[in-house]
């Protein structure tokens, strides 16, 4: 079988199903059913990017600024993984890995020795995605890290969007989080989750992202609620919060986003390694945390 390989892209296959890979970022571009199907968001006008991986933050930070040792590090939203290129470590058939280390244009915004490993590998009904942080530093790497893959809205030409809804393994009755200019609200909303489904709408996402904190659930499947046509559920491991973010402008793609760790609160203003719902990482250890996404299509 061959493998479509360039330096920025690979293209892994198994039982039906497709995955593109890009060195710049390590972001999934691709995820493909053997009858046509694309379920990842191909990118565009309403949103330029398709499932970016969120490191050394999740969020903003007020003024997009990090503080450490006294010291004032401009870290732009969603951190800088995003918009690096990462090396590949192993292209396979079915399985690719890259990893990120720390060099000197990342310790000019991130004062950390770190290294960042995303390995996919398809299997015959979806992707998995195992990311690891490692602290190869000799002090507390503080850091979160999060998955913000965007999947077409609607799976299938011609429904309607409200037709959608998400169906969470638990329900999820706690207050859900907001944020505002890009900050986390203190108050909260109460959850728009009916037991353990979301209806979703485009004024849904009116005030930005729906963040559940914690989230109860440790998947949730994303289909129209009568049953019929493509299907996605996405499952996670290790991550503690979960966005769900559109645009509501009428853009067709809905994002599904296992966080661990999420934008600064609004009245936080200390040392980046104070700042809440940060993973803190021995010197020597390492991190991993993983989703996977599991595709149908009739």
């Amino acid at each position: 079988m061959e493998i479509a390989m360039t330096d920025d892209t690979h293209t892994i296959r198994r039982g039906g199903l497709t995955a593109t890979i890009k060195a710049h970022g390590a972001e999934m571009c691709s995820l493909k059913h053997k009858d046509g199907t694309e379920f990842v968001w191909q990118a565009g006008p309403a949103w330029t990017r398709h499932a970016p991986l969120l490191f050394p933050i999740v969020g903003r930070l007020a003024d997009d600024e990090m503080r450490h040792r006294g010291k004032t590090y401009r870290m732009t939203q969603h951190g800088f993984a995003r918009d690096s290129r990462f090396a590949w470590v192993e292209r396979g058939e079915s399985r690719c890995a890259l990893v990120l280390e720390d060099n000197e244009a990342t310790r000019a915004l991130y004062p950390f020795a770190f290294r960042l490993t995303a390995a996919y590998a398809l299997d015959e009904s979806g992707l998995d995605l195992s990311l690891t942080v490692a602290n190869t530093g000799k002090e507390t790497l503080p850091a979160s890290l999060g998955g913000h893959p965007a999947f077409n809205w609607p799976l299938q030409a011609g429904v309607p969007k409200e037709s959608y809804a998400l169906t969470f393994t638990n329900e999820e009755p706690s207050p859900v989080r907001r944020v505002e200019g890009g900050l986390l609200l203190a108050a909260t909303d109460p959850s728009p989750v009916r037991g353990t489904v979301l209806p979703l709408s485009e004024a849904l996402f009116s005030n930005d992202a729906v963040i559940l904190d914690p989230v109860n659930s440790h998947a949730v499947r994303y289909a129209a609620t009568d049953g019929t046509g493509p299907w996605l559920k996405m499952s996670w491991r290790g991550f503690r919060e979960l966005g769900v973010w559109s645009k509501p402008s009428g853009a067709p793609f809905l994002c599904i986003e296992p966080w661990r760790g999420y934008a600064s609160p609004q009245d936080f203003d200390g040392e980046f390694s104070d700042k809440p719902g940060l993973m803190h990482i021995a010197p020597g250890a390492e991190e991993q945390l993983s989703f996977r996404v599991d595709v149908g299509s009739p």
